[in-house]
């Protein structure tokens, strides 16, 4: 479940310093110059400027995704979303965030979380694909 309204990306670019060299998730690299750029994690982060939202995430049934509780998605309206890809839906004015379900004429948002069940369409509900997930941001631990 999403907690909060999408929020539209404003326009303001977002510059940040960016280290050039690569870090090393392994061993440390011997000392290098550190020489910085101004980067805009819009550019990074945003195909599609008027289709992309930020949402909040609440509760557990994507854990297995590597989404949790308070994560933070960015969710692209403009793409298509095809079998596999993280979604936003919204089924009956509610909305979630869940796997794309989508074979052999079967469609179904499926948990990543085996303690909650996979949603499957029903007749006469209503329900859209409100846009695919595209990264995740994390608080630092």
């Amino acid at each position: 479940m999403i907690t909060n309204k999408p929020i539209h990306i404003l326009n303001n670019p977002m510059l940040m310093n960016e280290v050039i060299n690569k870090t090393q998730a392994g061993f440390p690299s011997p000392a290098q110059e550190h020489i910085t750029n101004r980067i805009d994690l819009n550019e990074i982060l945003i195909k599609h400027p008027v289709a992309t939202f930020f949402l909040t995430v609440k509760g557990y049934s994507m854990e297995n995704a590597g989404i949790s509780d308070g994560d933070h998605l960015i969710v692209d309206r403009a793409l298509t979303a095809n079998h596999n890809n993280i979604v936003i839906a919204e089924i009956d004015g509610e909305i979630t965030v869940k796997r794309l379900y989508k074979r052999n004429g079967i469609i179904k948002l499926k948990a990543e979380n085996i303690t909650y069940p996979d949603i499957v369409p029903q007749a006469g509900q209503l329900w859209s694909i409100w846009g695919v997930v595209t990264y995740i941001i994390k608080a630092a631990q």
